[in-house]
C-alpha cells in the first residue's frame, strides 16, 4: 500500500497547470452511451474515476481509447446493459449509466453505487424523477432493475439540486420523446460542460447555467468533440497549499470563474488573488485570518473544499467556524487533524476551529478523496514529516498530487 510522506513548514513557489475536472468527466463519459458513433473528449484527467469509468464502458461494448489526455468513446454497438456489483460499487458515479442506459436500450441493471464515505447520499432523487419519465425500476436488494417502453419527457422538480440527480435526468431526457423541463437543477459547472457538450452532439438544451432546464428529446445525435475544463476541486486544492505553507504560486487552467466564492474567502483569510483569464495567481505571508464558512451547493462554498477549509483554519489565527450542510461525513479528517495538533471541536453539522499557527508532522489516514489531499495540504504546514497511509483514495481524483506540489516547491513523494 503507498505512502505519502511529505516534509513541512517550506513555503512554496512556482506554476503548475490543472488537470481536467474529474466531476465534470465522468457524466461526459455516461454521455457518450447515448450516440451510435464515437465521442472525443480532450484534457481528460488519468484518474482511478477515469479508468474505471471507462471498464463499465468497456464491459458493454464500447470501445475506448485513451492516449496523451485524449479519451475516444466508440459506442456504436453495445452489448450489455449491466455493471456488475464490483464495478458499481468502486465509485459513486457508476449510476449516472442508468439514465443513459434507459434513454438508448430502454434498460439497465446497476448497483447502489460506492465511492467515499462521506455520508449517506441516497439516490431517491434520481430513482424518483426517472420513474416520472417512465421508468420502471425494481429494486432487489443492492441491484436496481430499471426498464421502459419509452421514456417520455415530462415536468420534474427537484426537492434539493442534486448534482447526480441532475445529470440523471439530463441522459434521460435526451433520448425521451417530447420536452422534459427539470426544475431545482444543480447549477453546478459541471452541470454546465455537461450541457454543453450535449448541445455539440446535437441536443437542444435551454437555460443552460440556471436552475430550470429544457431538454428537447432526440434520436439524432452527432460524433463530437469536447474540452474538458479545468478541475475547480484541483484547483482549490493547491491555492490552499499556498495559504497554508506561505509563499505565492501561479495555476494555469484553473477555471476561476468557477471558483468566485472560494477566492472571496481565501481573500478575507489575507491572500492577494489575481486573476488573468484562465490563470490564478496567489501569494500568502503569515498566517491564515479566521473565518465562517458554510458549504453550499454552487454557487457557493463547495462541500468538496470543506477539508481544505479545517486545514486553513487549523494553521490560522483566532477562531474559525465551518458548518457543514451538504454531506454529514465530511469532518472525518479532522479526527486525523487532531493527530497533528489542530483543536477542532465537532459539534453535529458545526466545527469550531481554533488556530495555532502551525501543526506538527504525525502518521494520519485518507479517510476520502478530499481528506486524504487536504492532509498533504496539512503536512505541507507541519513541522516535521507527515505520512498519509490509505492513499489510494487520493489517486481517484488526482493525477498527480505529488508531482503537482512539488512543481509548487512542496517537499513531497509517494513511497509505494
Amino acid at each position: 500500500m503507498s505512502v505519502i510522506v511529505v516534509q513541512g513548514y517550506y513555503p512554496l513557489k512556482g506554476e503548475v497547470e490543472i488537470q481536467g475536472s474529474k466531476n465534470a468527466v465522468l457524466p461526459m463519459m455516461a454521455a457518450a452511451i447515448l450516440h451510435k458513433g464515437t465521442t472525443v473528449l480532450k484534457h481528460v484527467p488519468m484518474i482511478q474515476d477515469v479508468f474505471c469509468m471507462m471498464g463499465i464502458l468497456e464491459s458493454m461494448g464500447c470501445v475506448c481509447r485513451f492516449c496523451d489526455h485524449t479519451l475516444t468513446v466508440d459506442a456504436g454497438e453495445l452489448t450489455c446493459t449491466g455493471v456488475s456489483k464490483e464495478r458499481g460499487r468502486a465509485m459513486r458515479s457508476s449510476i449516472i449509466v442508468l439514465g443513459a442506459l434507459l434513454g438508448r436500450c430502454g434498460e439497465a441493471d446497476v448497483y447502489y453505487p460506492g465511492g467515499c464515505s462521506i455520508g449517506s447520499r441516497p439516490i431517491d432523487l434520481h430513482l424518483a424523477a426517472l420513474r416520472q419519465m417512465g421508468a420502471v425500476i425494481r429494486e432487489e436488494g443492492e441491484a436496481l432493475r430499471a426498464c421502459t417502453r419509452g421514456l417520455k419527457g415530462t415536468d420534474i422538480t427537484l426537492s434539493y439540486p442534486s448534482v447526480g440527480a441532475t445529470e440523471n435526468v439530463i441522459l434521460a431526457a435526451v433520448r425521451a420523446s417530447g420536452i422534459t423541463v427539470l426544475r431545482g437543477a444543480a447549477r453546478e459547472p459541471e452541470i454546465d460542460a455537461l450541457c454543453r457538450m450535449l448541445s455539440s452532439m446535437g441536443v437542444r438544451i435551454g437555460g443552460i447555467g440556471t436552475s430550470v432546464l429544457k431538454i428537447q428529446g432526440t434520436k439524432d445525435l452527432a460524433d463530437a468533440e469536447y474540452q474538458v475544463p479545468g478541475d475547480r476541486i484541483v484547483a482549490g486544492t493547491y491555492l490552499s497549499a499556498v495559504i497554508a505553507a506561505g509563499g505565492e504560486a501561479l495555476l494555469r487552467n484553473a477555471s476561476p470563474g468557477q471558483l468566485a466564492c472560494v477566492l472571496n474567502i481565501m481573500r478575507e483569510m489575507g491572500a492577494r488573488i489575481a486573476v488573468s483569464g484562465d490563470a490564478v495567481r496567489i501569494s500568502m505571508d503569515g498566517r491564515p485570518r479566521a473565518v465562517s464558512i458554510e458549504t453550499s451547493p454552487y454557487p457557493g462554498f463547495p462541500t468538496d473544499l470543506q477539508s481544505m477549509a479545517l486545514v486553513l483554519l487549523s494553521v490560522g489565527r483566532g477562531k474559525g467556524y465551518l458548518k457543514e450542510t451538504v454531506f454529514e461525513g465530511r469532518f472525518a479528517t479532522a479526527k486525523e487533524l487532531h493527530k497533528m495538533g489542530a483543536e477542532i471541536i465537532i459539534e453535529g453539522t458545526e466545527a469550531c476551529v481554533t488556530g495555532k499557527g502551525f501543526l506538527k508532522g504525525a502518521g494520519v489516514r485518507a479517510c476520502d478523496l478530499r481528506g486524504g489531499a487536504a492532509l498533504a495540504v496539512a503536512g505541507l504546514a507541519a513541522e516535521g514529516e507527515t505520512r498519509i497511509t490509505d492513499c489510494g483514495h487520493i489517486v481517484r481524483g488526482y493525477e498527480d498530487i505529488c508531482g503537482d506540489l512539488q512543481h509548487l516547491g512542496g517537499i513531497i513523494r509517494r513511497e509505494l
